[in-house]
Formats: C-alpha cells, structure tokens, sequence
C-alpha cells in the first residue's frame, strides 16, 4: 500500500463555469465532500465570480454570478469542516468567458482563438492580474492559489509573437515562460507568502534546462493532470523525475471524478475513474524520494471549455467521486473503502439505480435526480428511440426516396406516427421529472441548457420524421393531426 497519496491532501475541483448548483445545494455539497473524505475544495468560479469595475463585463448574463456573500458562505461551509480552499482563476489559455468580450477582443493571440491571451499586451497582463487580485481579496484565508496556463492554444500564432520568434534562440517554450512568471511575479509583489501552483501540459515538451534558466523553478509548482483509466505510470513518474531535474520538487497530481470521458457524457462511469485513481497510486509509490507530493486534485468538469455542452451533473458524479476519495484514503479500493462509500451515499455506482432509489432516510443531496437522469439516458439510448429510421416501416416506406417523391402509403404512416409517439410520449413523460428535480437544484437557465443539449438533439431527428410525414400526408390531400 502507498503512503504518500494516502496521506497528501485531497482537493475536490469545483468546476462553476457550467450548472453552477443554487447556493444552498452548494453548500450541501461541500458538507458532502468532506464526508467523503476531502480535505480541501479548488474552485473555478470562472462568469459565476461577482467580478467589480471594469471586470464587472465578465460575469455570466445567462444566470446572476454568486454574491459576494454567497462567496463568503461557501468558505465558512468549508472551514467549518476542516477544507483548505485553492481559487483557480485562468491566466493565459482557456480565456474564452473573458476574450469573447468585445471589449477585449484585442488581447486575443488570434483572433479566431477565443481561449489564448496575448502575452505582449501590458493590457491583458494587467486584465488578468486585476482578477486575481479581485478572487483573492474575496479569499483572505487562503494560502493558495492556481493560475492555470493549461492547453494555451495557438501560442506564437499572433502577429506580435511571430516578430517575437525572429529573434534568434527565442521560442514558443520561453514565450510561453515569460508570460507565466510575468503573472507569477506579478501575484509575488502584492502576496510574496501565497503558494502558487499551474497546470503542467505545456512545460512537457521542455527540457529540464530550459524550465531552470528560465527562472520559473521557486515561483510556481506544477500540477500534473492524467485523467485516463489507461494512464501510463511509467512516463508519468519519467515526467516527474524530469521535472525535479529542473529543480521543481514540489509537485501536484490531479486526478477525474467526473467529467473527462467524453464532451457530451451524461452518466459517469465509476469504474473508469477508479481505474484512473487507481493508476496515480502506482504512480505515487514509484517516486523517488526527492518528489514532494503536495496534494490532488480531483477534477470535475462541467465542461471542456467556456463554449461547450455540459459533461455529467454533480450528483451523478458523487458515487464516483465518493469511490476515488476513499481508495486514494485506503490505498485501494478495498472492502472498507466500499463500506464507507455506500454508507454515506448507498452505492459506489451511479447506475445502481435500484440501490439510489431504496434508500430512503439517509439519500444524499440530489440522489433523486442522479437517479432519474440515469434512467432517462438509458431510454434516449435505447435502440428504439436511437434507431427508429432504421425500423421496418421507416425503412420500407419513407425512405428518401418517398419524400422526395411524396408518396406514403397512409397506413403505414399511421404505424410510425403511433410508434413515435409512444416513444416521445415516455420521454417527455421522464424529462418532466427531470426538469421538476433538477430546478431545485440548478437555476432555471441551466436546466433548460441540459435539455437543449441531451435531449432536444436526441428527439429532433424523431420530430423532423414526423413532420415530413405529415408534409407528404397533406400533399396526397389526407389532413391529418399535425404532430409537433
């Protein structure tokens, strides 16, 4: 068994910058949370931050950001119970909630590219160290504070960067650098105690001499993130070996709960992030002894990025999360681990949906809805509803062909409308519950964006058979009852 992930701290990553839960479900959450076994909350508040001034132009329209005092709320819920909180405010990549501003449209390496900062501009230096310093006044007790850098896209692609890049021995690797520790710096001056840390992707490709020369090494510690089931221990442990060539001994991990198996996931897959945590264990106990693991992070997305669709919802996660939680405490998903995790929550599997819906006394916060989102995905994925085009009377009776023609034989058109519509009458019949349950958690807003996303593009191609059934039926001169 492995001692030092068992030991390190274990930070839940709050991804806000999609379905941000109501305030009180939040807080409900974070109680959960160190339930479970964490120790320390890494907040990404992203629009959902009451950012001030000219900043005030970043907070989300689509639903109010949290209040000031619900940002003071959601700490003393934590301190209450003994978590460290970590605010992660984006630095140079994944800007899109703040680059698709107009008003700061010109800060953007490309145009084209809403995610990546300019480095060249002392505005966008200043911009974003305004909003560190806003997040932070508004977190006095913190000690830490992560500043992103991950995947920042199209680096050196922007005008300014190409003259950058003629100077001879300069690179995209020490443009990348000189913006990081310009930033780094930057936080130094106002709070030289505050421990700052980054994602990892983009100091890879480097050689352990151009990250010591650079002057990174004492400012910044890197997270490194792998959320694979698959993930390989042995280049993961190289890495980090690398890394402490460099001289950056302190290190983090950051591990997937949820959120990181595909862009459109709806229910999470407990095993698969199991096996992921179960992979940064091995990893954990290969290190050599001059690595000093921090913490992990366990990561949680809501998105992929500020414009995509929503992954999995927290309480569909919490089983999952439950499980990586207490097999990092264990040293393995061992049968105490499964013990605690099924007594706070009533399954390890978010799937189990007999086991969610006995419990009854006990139900954790938002097990109803974890429990009627998984049934209403696995009738949107059933082949019925999935492969309706392909059935015997769509395939023998309104194919292309026939519309384009605009012929059907009337009977069988009244076999399909009666078919389709016990199918949309079922769903409709769940998304409804969904709906009801998910708005006492989740905003109106949010809610409505879920069923735009997983369900609307499920039904459509349903809906657009019907209506040209009934397009085709009112050319023969047969009116029938529209079907919306």
């Amino acid at each position: 068994m492995n001692q030092s992930l068992r030991s390190c701290k274990k930070f839940v990553h709050l991804d806000l910058k999609g379905a941000p839960p109501r305030i009180g479900y939040l807080i409900e959450l974070i109680q959960l949370f160190a339930d479970l076994g964490a120790n320390g909350l890494l907040i990404e508040y992203e629009d959902m931050f009451p950012y001030e001034g000219e900043l005030k132009a970043l907070q989300s329209t689509t639903q109010p950001p949290y209040r000031r005092d619900e940002i003071v709320s959601i700490q003393d819920a934590a301190y209450s119970r003994g978590l460290e909180i970590i605010p992660l405010v984006q630095t140079f990549g994944h800007l899109e909630f703040v680059l698709k501003h107009e008003v700061f449209r010109d800060l953007r390496e490309v145009d084209y590219c809403l995610g990546t900062l300019n480095p060249h501009r002392d505005a966008g230096v200043r911009l974003v160290q305004e909003m560190l310093q806003q997040v932070m006044k508004l977190h006095p007790k913190s000690t830490s504070l992560h500043i992103g850098a991950d995947e920042v896209y199209m680096l050196g692609h922007g005008d300014e960067s190409k003259h950058w890049l003629d100077v001879p021995g300069w690179s995209v690797h020490q443009l990348f650098l000189s913006h990081v520790i310009k930033v780094a710096k930057g936080v130094q001056e106002s709070a030289p105690n505050l421990n700052l840390m980054m994602w990892d992707d983009m100091l890879r490709s480097m050689t352990p001499e151009t990250i010591k020369e650079s002057g990174l090494v004492g400012l910044v510690q890197p997270m490194l993130w792998d959320y694979s089931p698959t993930l390989d221990v042995e280049n993961t442990v190289m890495l980090m070996e690398r890394y402490k060539s460099a001289g950056m001994s302190q290190q983090w991990a950051a591990s997937s709960f949820k959120g990181s198996t595909t862009v459109h996931t709806c229910v999470t897959s407990t095993q698969r992030h199991l096996d992921n945590h179960l992979q940064w264990l091995k990893v954990a106990s290969s290190l050599s002894a001059g690595i000093k693991l921090q913490g992990i992070a366990l990561t949680g997305w809501q998105r992929y990025d500020h414009l995509s669709i929503l992954c999995e919802l927290m309480p569909v996660g919490l089983p999952s999360l439950g499980s990586c939680l207490q097999t990092l405490l264990h040293g393995g998903f061992t049968e105490e681990a499964q013990k605690k995790v099924v007594e706070t929550l009533g399954t390890v599997d978010v799937e189990d949906t007999e086991r969610l819906s006995s419990r009854t006394s006990s139900s954790f916060a938002g097990a109803k809805l974890a429990e009627l989102i998984v049934k209403l995905t696995s009738l949107l994925e059933s082949a019925e509803l999935r492969h309706f085009q392909n059935n015997m009377f769509v395939r023998g009776w309104f194919t292309p062909y026939h519309r384009q023609k605009k012929t059907i034989n009337p009977l069988i058109a009244q076999q399909i409308k009666t078919q389709a519509k016990i199918i949309l009458d079922a769903v409709e019949s769940q998304v409804q519950e969904v709906r009801g349950e998910m708005c006492l958690l989740y905003s109106d807003s949010t809610v409505q964006e879920w069923v735009d996303q997983h369900i609307t593009p499920v039904l459509e191609p349903l809906h657009n058979l019907l209506r040209d059934i009934e397009t085709v039926l009112n050319e023969m001169g047969l009116c029938t009852e529209s079907i919306s």
